[in-house]
């Protein structure tokens, strides 16, 4: 058993299919195929059942492949350790960064950290939480951007700043009024959500649980952009929540939608930057969280 075949097996796992593993790892199909015989062979155990065209893992070796993912996520780390100890701010850092986020941060961080560390170009991954954690895990990315707590998942945690919530209306609604909006006042047949899976949509059920439970009237629309949300406020179609930075132009006078803070305790999403415990840029890891404090002074520290 060796590091390769470890590779080989993860390879099939993510594909389904060992012509586009083989592919994915650079190797030829009967190479690939013959490897994982092989280590089949050695574990006695049937790591993939083969129907056809279609492969898919085993029950018996989901286990068997979990623990193969944090091998290799170990050695990629081993190596990742020792080009940091010549330079942490040198080499690609791999940043996750959730989809509510991403579009209104990066233009701000981007810039900031090509200035700050030149030789540490970002590669980001854009997704929702689960998928993103599931990237850490597995030793795809060194960290990413959240505005949930995932230190319970065995997970170390920096703090970016915390993002306070607004609510979003027309600029004809009744609520536009008002200088700031409760939960309770928001008509629960009026309010539009981010689909399943997004964190921003369960801490609004969190924080408008009476108001959602008694949802009733238009359709139930769950939007998967917060810019879907946006224009459906615009046009009249109702009412949502947003983060701070994803308001745009809506605090300006003379817009189809305006902005009024979310009132009441909890009102805010604490944005974090979360990676495994062991991982070897710490050093760029304080970096990164020193520039993005840099780059949003008014929410750095909130």
């Amino acid at each position: 058993m060796n590091l390769r075949d470890l590779q080989y097996v993860l390879a099939v796992a993510e594909h389904g299919h060992f012509s586009r593993a083989a592919e994915a790892c650079a190797v030829s199909q009967p190479t690939l195929s013959g490897q994982i015989r092989k280590l089949e062979d050695e574990l006695g155990l049937q790591l993939f059942e083969r129907d056809g065209r279609r492969v898919r893992s085993s029950p018996a070796a989901e286990a068997v492949i979990a623990c193969a993912r944090r091998a290799v996520a170990a050695a990629d780390d081993l190596v990742r350790t020792a080009h940091a100890g010549r330079d942490p701010l040198r080499g690609t850092l791999r940043i996750g960064i959730i989809s509510t986020l991403a579009p209104y941060l990066l233009p701000h961080l981007l810039p900031a950290a090509q200035e700050r560390f030149p030789a540490m170009p970002l590669a980001i991954t854009e997704g929702l939480t689960e998928r993103l954690v599931a990237g850490l895990h597995a030793g795809d990315l060194d960290a990413a951007i959240v505005a949930t707590d995932h230190t319970g998942d065995g997970l170390a945690s920096l703090a970016l700043f915390d993002e306070p919530l607004w609510v979003l209306v027309s600029a004809g609604h009744p609520l536009a009024a008002r200088a700031a909006i409760a939960p309770a006042d928001i008509d629960p047949a009026e309010l539009l959500l981010l689909t399943d899976g997004h964190c921003l949509r369960d801490q609004a059920l969190t924080l408008c649980t009476q108001a959602f439970d008694s949802r009733r009237g238009k359709s139930d629309v769950r939007a998967t952009s917060l810019e879907t949300l946006r224009n459906l406020v615009g046009a009249g179609y109702g009412v949502t929540v947003l983060p701070e930075l994803a308001l745009g132009n809506a605090r300006l006078p003379g817009g189809p939608s305006v902005a009024r803070p979310l009132h009441g305790s909890g009102a805010f999403r604490r944005i974090r930057l979360v990676s495994r415990p062991a991982a070897p840029r710490r050093a760029a890891l304080a970096a990164l969280q020193a520039a993005i404090r840099a780059a949003l002074p008014q929410l750095a520290g909130a």
